[in-house]
């Protein structure tokens, strides 16, 4: 047996056993568990006891979340930098680039724009009860104890190259990481043949390691997936979400729009039937609503788009762990709907300039921000600040973000694997030529 044979051998096991259906079963065994023992639900045991089962039901979601934790951040430098040194026709990868990065802008300024359009709409702030309005003027100021340190564009653009990388991967900061990784890919680029093989081949090992690994984790997903959802629960319960029911209605029905776009981009440009693009990217999305982290799902949706959607493996070794890091389209649409809902909760009035800024504001934040669950708000804190609305607002919304964040991960980890489609569909000809070249090299190495 092989060590690629081995590597999927549990990937293929998963899949005989239907992994969306068991995360499916074990999504709503966890929801309705913690709705009957949450104290804000049927409060079958009482609070403190709801609250240590709570803890205990977890453990497994917080184990399955430090096994891919710890092996995402060589996954990722080995993806990038075989991604980009694997492939032997470095205009292939000029092309992906330049095609790659203005694509994950305009898709970021249309989830902003559609987030825009619908709280304008539905205007959520109009129905906050007063109650709830009063009860967050007395709130701490530790809410913005996360609110960035504010530095100047020339510092920001110099901040890009990472001039520590142990630093940024002890902060696990996945921006840097990628970027990190793109200048060693390139470097080797530029190697003679035979002492980039070796490092290619070092590359190719640690990959094919922290896959193993993340095939063990799965393993664990569905009773992770169980034990996450029911304590975050008995935790919220449901009481949380009555209170600002149009805020989470209004998220909601922006997520489902830009999820309805990624789906017409899917079929018009990839040419895949809408249905068959969601029932491929279904496992990915269950997991990425159960986790709240693109980075946990990022070994299942590199999976998931060779073996489902049919994405060449350079596609998807560089879209993938560079998606996962810059490609927030759920996130930057939730944080200008909760910027602008805020405003109409404190009735701050925004001109159209600050409406404009306040566009590229969010796009600016939600571009390499951290792919770990609860980063949003943060980066929210920083957005208000920008703009006079009191930060302490951010109280008001902080009881629904952890279900805001799951909804938003799955629109992020979907919006990586669209691009992994239309990327496919519109290199295809390229990457045609591109295996012919190693199939020729190939040959001519054993003739």
């Amino acid at each position: 047996m092989t060590d690629t044979q081995s590597t999927q051998e549990p990937a293929s096991l998963l899949q005989k056993k239907r992994l969306w259906l068991q995360i499916v079963i074990a999504l709503v065994l966890g929801i309705t568990v913690g709705l009957l023992l949450s104290p804000q639900g049927a409060a079958l045991v009482s609070k403190q006891a709801a609250m240590d089962i709570a803890q205990w039901v977890a453990l497994p979601g917080q184990v399955f979340l430090a096994l891919i934790q710890m092996v995402v951040i060589p996954l990722v430098l080995s993806s990038i930098i075989l991604g980009i040194a694997g492939n032997k026709d470095t205009g292939f990868l000029k092309k992906v680039g330049i095609r790659i990065l203005p694509y994950f802008v305009t898709t970021t300024f249309v989830a902003v724009i559609l987030g825009l359009a619908v709280v304008y709409l539905i205007e959520p702030g109009n129905y906050v009860d007063s109650a709830l309005f009063n009860a967050i003027a007395d709130q701490p100021v530790q809410v913005v104890a996360t609110q960035a340190v504010q530095t100047s564009i020339p510092d920001k653009v110099a901040a890009i190259i990472p001039a520590n990388p142990t630093q940024s991967t002890l902060d696990k900061d996945m921006f840097a990481i990628v970027i990190y990784a793109s200048f060693i890919g390139m470097a080797l680029t530029t190697l003679a043949e035979r002492r980039k093989a070796l490092l290619v081949d070092f590359m190719d090992g640690i990959q094919s390691v922290s896959l193993q690994i993340v095939n063990w984790a799965m393993l664990l997903a569905p009773l992770a997936v169980f034990g996450l959802l029911c304590d975050i629960t008995i935790r919220i319960g449901v009481d949380a979400l009555i209170g600002v029911s149009a805020y989470v209605a209004t998220v909601l029905l922006g997520l489902a729009g830009l999820l309805l776009i990624y789906t017409l981009v899917a079929s018009m440009v990839g040419k895949l039937h809408p249905l068959n693009f969601l029932r491929a990217i279904r496992s990915a999305q269950l997991l990425a609503f159960s986790t709240s982290s693109s980075a946990a799902v990022m070994p299942l949706s590199m999976r998931t788009a060779q073996e489902q959607l049919g994405v060449k493996k350079p596609i998807v070794q560089f879209i993938i762990p560079l998606g996962a890091t810059i490609n927030m389209d759920g996130t930057a649409l939730y944080q200008v709907v909760a910027a602008i809902f805020l405003t109409q909760v404190f009735g701050v009035d925004l001109s159209m300039n600050q409406v404009v800024l306040l566009i590229l504001t969010t796009v600016g934040a939600s571009i390499g921000s951290p792919s770990t669950p609860g980063v949003g708000i943060v980066i929210l804190a920083s957005v208000l600040a920008s703009f006079g609305i009191p930060a302490t607002g951010i109280a008001l919304i902080l009881g629904v973000d952890r279900i805001l964040d799951m909804c938003r991960t799955v629109i992020n980890v979907s919006g990586d694997l669209t691009a992994c489609v239309v990327m496919n569909h519109w290199l295809k000809d390229e990457l045609a030529l591109t295996e012919q070249a190693h199939i020729n090299a190939d040959n001519a190495v054993t003739s």
